[in-house]
């Protein structure tokens, strides 16, 4: 298996991506094999409806009030926000350093949502996201949705959690303002979520929803009333 790796480091960027493409930002174009180190700015991303910069802790992502569900109105269900990174990814592993906050302000529904979305193509993607608030609470159905897996547009965490109870969610050790180590794990139609360096899996999905085939950009992903900061991100593209 011959790997490929891509990190952010802090606000630093280590590129040596699957192959050459001209339609990516400068930092993002890398010869098959090369590595180059340049800084990662707001620039280099692309926002997706959110707030995007940085700051000491390392990129700041936030979704501005108008986009801010409200319940009264509409049902709730996680949407296509969040920052994109021009990397090309199919299979392999995505690791980085995620904190998700609660704005003091915002509805009794927040969560602190943040996760990564991949294979972002055409409107598609799957991801998988962490609610930290559950993580803490006095509650264990609440607690038991701490981690959740959707694909989008079709099967969202609503439609999900309907159809296949406890199937796409579990429990975990995190809560708000605290940071936490990611690590997914895809190959094909399976992706497996790893926790602060631990060996097993917290959450494992065998049936990813938009198949084994897509390809596509990393997104940075967030929900109502969220503070997000990321930080440390290692990609590691795998081909046969």
């Amino acid at each position: 298996m011959r790997i490929k790796t891509l990190k952010i480091t802090g606000l630093a960027f280590t590129a040596a991506l699957l192959t050459s493409t001209a339609s990516l930002p400068a930092f993002a174009r890398a010869v098959d094999g090369v590595n180059g180190r340049v800084s990662l700015a707001v620039r280099d991303v692309e926002a997706k409806g959110v707030d995007v910069r940085q700051d000491k802790e390392g990129l700041r992502v936030s979704l501005p009030r108008s986009a801010w569900q409200d319940p009264a109105r509409e049902a709730l269900s996680d949407r296509d926000y969040m920052a994109l990174i021009p990397v090309d990814f199919k299979d392999g592993t995505i690791e980085v350093e995620v904190k998700g906050a609660i704005d003091p302000t915002a509805p009794a529904f927040a969560r602190g949502f943040v996760g990564i979305a991949f294979r972002v193509s055409g409107g598609k993607f799957e991801k998988i996201y962490l609610r930290p608030a559950n993580g803490i609470v006095d509650d264990m159905v609440r607690r038991n949705h701490s981690v959740q897996y959707a694909a989008f547009p079709d099967f969202r965490f609503d439609r999900l959690r309907r159809e296949a109870p406890e199937r796409y969610e579990t429990a975990a050790d995190i809560a708000p303002d605290r940071w936490v180590k990611l690590k997914i794990d895809v190959r094909g139609a399976t992706a497996r979520l790893f926790l602060d360096g631990r060996a097993n899996p917290v959450l494992l999905v065998n049936d990813l929803k938009h198949g084994t085939d897509r390809r596509g950009q990393i997104g940075l992903w967030i929900e109502t009333g969220t503070i997000a900061h990321f930080r440390n991100m290692k990609v590691t593209h795998a081909k046969p």
